[in-house]
């Protein structure tokens, strides 16, 4: 089958080094990387340029442009949308502008979309704590050409499916919103607790660790205990609750590692910050350096500290160095309500509750997915 280079079908356009201390409270929305996630722009803590900032032209975004992280969780793709304009492309992000007519956005963007283009960018890209990829090396990627009726078929296909799969997504969406509202009607905004609860820091209520870095012929020697990396937080069964990993060890081996059931964890190290991912533990799990947990002490339910946590942006807290980090200074001074402990197990309770509708869910997304990635490595693989 005939190729063609990326950089054959496409205008490939690196963003600015916008300065954060010239964001205004509107104006010219600055599209960063914790923006581009797989498959969709995610519209969390919007940042904006002034109109009138003079050389920006040529990072000024269009609808429908192609967007692609650069470090951190490289290789994500997304597509731009209207409501997001007027929008400019901030560093490390990457626009593909299509310039043939021989390929589709729709086509370009389901194969950039597929686990083994996201494979190929990741095994491409340089660094340990955080990747980098080349934009020079996209330039160069070679994609398989179908003929346009092929093309039109493999799209009308891969949107069906697609549509299916965000209409299940968008449902666990408004469940999870769902427990974000239930927790703001009990116990109210943390800041201004307008019910007056006793309040605390997650310093003072919590146990605060970052995880541990194993030899890498122990990281999967097998045993009980998951370990667990940033990108396992994606693993299937994962979405939210830590029930498996890729890598087990012995608890022997996880020694000091080990977190608890009930422990909330997230990325602490590099692009994967912004992904904002927090996820509990229902089983002991260890952890590598990457990754940090915080553990109730006993005053705090585990589902009302998760959602604390789920209120919480991650991007908000590094401590804007070259490489972003979280330490535990980052996270002990958070503020946070006490309420009495039957509230937080009433809350708890509702949790459950959504948990059984979203387990339904969930098992019909797998399987649409399954048959989504199937047909995908049939078609690209």
């Amino acid at each position: 089958m005939e190729r063609i280079r990326i950089g054959d079908a496409c205008e490939i356009l690196n963003g600015f080094a916008f300065r954060s201390e010239n964001y205004v409270d509107s104006g010219i929305r600055v599209i960063r990387i914790s923006n581009v996630q797989k498959g969709f722009i995610e519209d969390n803590t919007p940042e904006y340029y002034p109109e009138d900032s003079n050389g920006l032209d040529k990072y000024m975004l269009r609808e429908g442009d192609l967007l692609m992280s650069l470090t951190g969780n490289v290789g994500r793709v997304a597509i731009l949308d209207r409501k997001f304009l007027p929008a400019a492309l901030n560093q490390r992000v990457a626009c593909l502008r299509m310039k043939t007519d021989r390929i589709s956005k729709r086509y370009l963007f389901h194969i950039l979309n597929s686990d083994f283009f996201e494979q190929q960018c990741i095994l491409s890209s340089k660094g340990v704590a955080q990747k980098n990829m080349s934009t020079e090396w996209l330039k160069d990627y070679k994609i398989p050409l179908y003929n346009e009726g092929q093309q039109d078929e493999i799209v009308s296909t891969l949107d069906r499916i697609s549509s299916i799969i965000s209409s299940r997504q968008s449902q666990l969406h408004t469940l999870n919103n769902l427990i974000k509202a239930r927790f703001i009607e009990m116990f109210g905004d943390q800041k201004s607790n307008p019910f007056g609860w006793q309040q605390s820091t997650i310093g003072e209520t919590c146990t605060l660790k970052s995880g541990t870095s194993l030899p890498a012929e122990a990281e999967n020697e097998g045993g009980p205990i998951p370990y667990v990396k940033v990108g396992d937080m994606n693993y299937p069964g994962n979405e939210r609750y830590i029930t498996t990993s890729s890598r087990f060890v012995t608890a022997q081996t996880a020694g000091k590692g080990l977190f608890p059931v009930g422990s909330i964890l997230f990325p602490k190290r590099g692009g994967a910050i912004g992904t904002n991912k927090k996820r509990m533990t229902i089983l002991p799990v260890c952890a590598d350096l990457n990754v940090m947990g915080v553990t109730s002490n006993g005053g705090l339910a585990d589902e009302y500290l998760m959602a604390f946590f789920d209120m919480i942006d991650l991007g908000a807290l590094d401590n804007g160095s070259s490489v972003p980090q979280i330490n535990n200074k980052d996270i002990a001074p958070l503020q946070i309500c006490v309420p009495p402990v039957e509230l937080q197990k009433q809350f708890s309770a509702f949790v459950s509750q959504v948990d059984k509708s979203k387990s339904v869910i969930q098992q019909a997304l797998a399987k649409d997915q399954l048959l989504f990635d199937s047909l995908m490595q049939q078609y690209f693989g």
